[in-house]
């Protein structure tokens, strides 16, 4: 029976390796096209096959920096072919490596158990596929599953070095009976040696597994706590708008009916060029704009006050009755973020000819259909679903977004973006009373 258990063929673990790593770049956002990323991927399997198969020959002293050669160019693949930092890549570097070390070992147990029943090469070459499509298949969605709801992965060095040295752990225990038989961990039957090495990177991919998953619920929790502060920062604004208006409303009208009484009385021209300039500054406070929703013309109001700023021209077509079964907090969510995103983004363009902002808001049917526009210039660059920020702090940003999608998800509606003839659109649509 011995005597049927080999060692893998190098062919088999490049194979491997390059599958765990599709795997993983299929789920990181990719810098490359399409067909850069295909002939990247072919490049790399041709590089990793014939790095392994010509160096099979070695002493076991030069396997452990063979190994480590293969990981390099693991590394280089998919820092070319992702965009993240290097921190995400060389973590989801150390988990490829390991998934790969998996899948190898399990094929290899099975193939050569089932050899010592048939030397059938349909049979080797079903077990060989079906293992590795079985591996790499549940290897992938189980990262789908554990990464959804998190923005964007973010790994610190701390979290990177301790998945690198649970890989290296696993990887020099799994296999050390290969390099040496008289330790207190090592087995001399071959058997028991494929049983050991395929048992120990089962535990280490479930370790890595637990620790991503915990990483994740961090992640998350953090995401969460920053949409919450925004949530009430964008509501704390509307009720300082509510007050600041209500007093400038109460002033407003009081000052209209002084000046009318001051130009009544007085004849001097230079006191009318003064009252005359003092109106004017106190029609740019006057009530512009009303939806039929007082939480949406407030925040309109204190809004209309920075782009009047910016020279920002703002139009407004909303029905704001329909508006009526939303949360106050709600409304300040949506429409605070979406304006505050809209006025920081055309406050950039050179031209204030430019300067444009548009909403709309309407009713289709049984639905709220919300549209914010606003003039753009360039590209918008998208990843993970959203916009990239331009800002350098990128890490604390986006989070306006977020929470306008968590905020439109929580009635059931949905969220899109959309570049067209250099005007941006941000469009929801809610079913009316979408909480019942």
């Amino acid at each position: 029976m011995d005597s049927i258990y080999q060692d893998i063929p190098r062919i088999y673990t490049a194979i491997a390796e390059w599958m765990a790593c599709i795997t993983y770049t299929m789920v990181m956002k990719r810098k490359v096209k399409n067909e850069d990323y295909i002939l990247s991927a072919i490049l790399c399997l041709i590089i990793q096959s014939m790095f392994l198969v010509l160096t099979k020959g070695l002493p076991v002293f030069f396997w452990f920096p063979c190994m480590l050669v293969a990981v390099g160019f693991m590394y280089v693949f998919m820092s070319f072919t992702c965009d993240d930092s290097k921190r995400v890549i060389g973590y989801y570097c150390a988990r490829a490596f390991l998934l790969a070390e998996l899948a190898a070992s399990l094929e290899w147990q099975l193939a050569c158990f089932f050899k010592n029943k048939t030397d059938s090469v349909f049979v080797q070459a079903g077990i060989l596929i079906g293992v590795y499509a079985l591996v790499f298949t549940w290897a992938h969605y189980m990262e789908i599953s554990i990464t959804r709801g998190v923005f964007q992965l973010e790994i610190n060095t701390h979290e990177l070095l301790a998945a690198v040295a649970i890989a290296a752990a696993v990887f020099a225990f799994s296999n050390l009976s290969f390099v040496f038989t008289n330790t207190p961990f090592s087995s001399g039957i071959a058997a028991d040696i494929f049983y050991i090495r395929t048992l120990v990177d089962i535990a280490g991919i479930m370790i890595l597994y637990v620790y991503q998953s915990r990483i994740c619920e961090l992640l998350a929790e953090k995401e969460l706590r920053n949409i919450h502060s925004m949530l009430k920062a964008q509501y704390d604004k509307y009720r300082n708008y509510q007050n600041t208006f209500d007093l400038i409303n109460m002033k407003y009208h009081d000052l209209k009916h002084q000046i009318a009484g001051l130009r009544a009385e007085m004849t001097d021209e230079e006191r009318k060029k003064w009252i005359d300039s003092l109106e004017q500054e106190l029609e740019s406070y006057s009530p512009e704009l009303e939806t039929g929703n007082s939480v949406l013309d407030t925040i309109i109001a204190g809004k209309m006050m920075n782009c009047r700023a910016n020279n920002i021209k703002i139009t407004c077509v909303a029905d704001g009755d329909i508006l009526d079964f939303m949360h106050v907090a709600d409304i300040c969510t949506i429409f605070g973020n979406a304006l505050d995103n809209a006025i920081e983004s055309v406050t950039l363009i050179e031209d204030p000819e430019k300067r444009l902002i548009h909403l709309s808001i309407s009713q289709k049917k049984n639905f709220v259909l919300i549209q914010i526009n606003n003039y753009c210039e360039g590209n918008i660059v998208m990843k993970n679903g959203y916009p990239v920020t331009t800002k350098a702090d990128k890490g604390n940003h986006g989070f306006g977004l977020k929470s306008i999608r968590y905020t439109v998800e929580k009635y059931h509606g949905t969220l899109n973006f959309d570049l067209k003839d250099s005007w941006f659109e941000l469009k929801m649509l809610i079913p009316q009373g979408g909480l019942g």
